[in-house]
């Protein structure tokens, strides 16, 4: 194949071909990232055995397209490789050489009017509005539903639709959908319509002719936990390992300051301030607010950062355990990290927001003020705090009428 591979450290395989210049830096972007030596020997021999078949065939670098990678791991699987013989081994080898400039990025094939609108619409979302990625993501998912139901193949169809087919549409998918599933659909159609006025492509605003989803925030209360099991919860992380320091760090920001599973994640390590004792959330619509850090929890995080997180050059707070290093998923890699412990202690899994409520429900029962819930909670309009007013029982007594004599024959005033 034109290389020579010796065994033993990465730095002896040798890479000739269209891809050489590139093999010293490769292999220290995986020393970085925190890949183990094994894993850095097996990465550049994949690169010294592409690199040797690419001068084979005549390719040079710049000629490493889908076509050109296919046709290599077709040649590496007919030469009887096994091991990194599919298209994900590549994946990181592609990545940084594209980050490089050496290789084209992949090509996307041509996009529907349709479907260019709504990833201008995603845009929107990110930058005009300030929602999370998953957020915008959620919203465009929905908005492809109604486009598709429609029958939106472009800018030109925006100007037939009507309120009544608005409407029509919306009562259409509330005879198969569930309550939740249903508000999002709503709120997120309601955005779409919303941003075609904005942008001119509608002249009228369709969004106020989308029904009302019904919902269940009024006929539900917000559920906590057992007494004892935010104690279970940490007890069951093995503080003696970098994943049980950094779950307990996890678990003790959300048991103690109720921040989302989104925010976790974003927390990174600038965001705080350790002679302030304060932390830089940021919160929905990238809003950012700071926050008195508790002992215990500023005591957990230092541990995690003293002993469990490795050296990398990533700047998130919470890192994966394993290499490549990187920041943990926005919403997946949180719950897991909660349901994972629940198991551990014997309690029935839940995800991250119902310690959200529950530190709101413990702060209620302590004499705090709705106010106040809504500060730590960060919510935007008291509305969203107003659920735990249904929590506070002793409060509502009061306002709880008599029963009626039956008896009396009379009703209690």
């Amino acid at each position: 194949m034109g290389s020579s591979q010796r065994a033993g450290h990465p730095s002896r395989i040798q890479v000739s071909g269209p891809l050489a210049p590139y093999a010293e830096g490769w292999r220290a972007e995986l020393a970085a990232r925190g890949f183990a030596r094994h894993s850095v020997l097996g990465h550049a021999q994949l690169m010294a055995h592409l690199s040797g078949w690419m001068l084979a065939a005549g390719h040079d670098a710049g000629s490493l397209t889908g076509g050109v990678i296919s046709g290599y791991l077709q040649a590496r699987r007919a030469a009887g490789y096994r091991a990194r013989a599919g298209g994900r081994a590549l994946g990181p080898l592609l990545g940084y050489l594209r980050a490089l400039g050496v290789v084209p990025q992949p090509t996307a094939g041509p996009a529907t009017p349709a479907e260019a609108l709504l990833a201008e619409y995603s845009g929107y979302l990110s930058t005009e509005r300030g929602l999370a990625a998953v957020t915008a993501h959620r919203y465009v998912r929905f908005a492809r539903v109604l486009i598709t139901g429609l029958g939106i193949a472009g800018e030109a169809d925006l100007a037939t639709v009507t309120a009544a087919d608005i409407a029509a549409f919306t009562v259409s998918q509330a005879s198969w959908r569930n309550p939740a599933d249903m508000q999002g659909l709503v709120t997120a159609v309601r955005s779409l319509l919303g941003f075609l006025h904005v942008t001119g492509r509608v002249t009228a605003r369709l969004d106020a002719a989308v029904p009302s989803a019904p919902g269940r925030r009024a006929t539900s209360l917000p559920r906590g936990i057992a007494p004892g099991q935010a104690a279970a919860l940490l007890a069951s992380c093995d503080r003696d390992s970098a994943a049980g320091r950094r779950d307990y760090a996890i678990l003790t920001l959300l048991t103690r300051m109720g921040l989302r599973a989104g925010e976790i994640a974003g927390l990174a390590l600038d965001d705080i301030d350790w002679r302030a004792g304060e932390l830089t959330v940021r919160g929905k619509g990238d809003e950012r607010a700071r926050l008195p850090l508790p002992a215990d929890v500023g005591e957990a995080v230092a541990g995690y950062l003293r002993y469990g997180r490795a050296r990398t050059a990533d700047r998130h707070l919470f890192i994966t355990v394993r290499a490549p290093f990187t920041g943990l998923a926005r919403n997946t890699s949180v719950c897991g990290i909660v349901r994972q412990a629940c198991t551990r202690a014997g309690i029935e899994p839940f995800g991250p927001h119902r310690l959200r409520h529950a530190v709101a429900c413990d702060l209620l029962a302590g004499g705090a003020s709705l106010e106040e819930i809504g500060q730590l909670l960060r919510h935007r309009s008291q509305r969203a705090t107003s659920i735990y007013a249904k929590a506070d029982i002793e409060a509502l007594r009061a306002l709880a009428r008599p029963c009626p004599d039956p008896g009396s024959g009379t009703d209690a005033p």
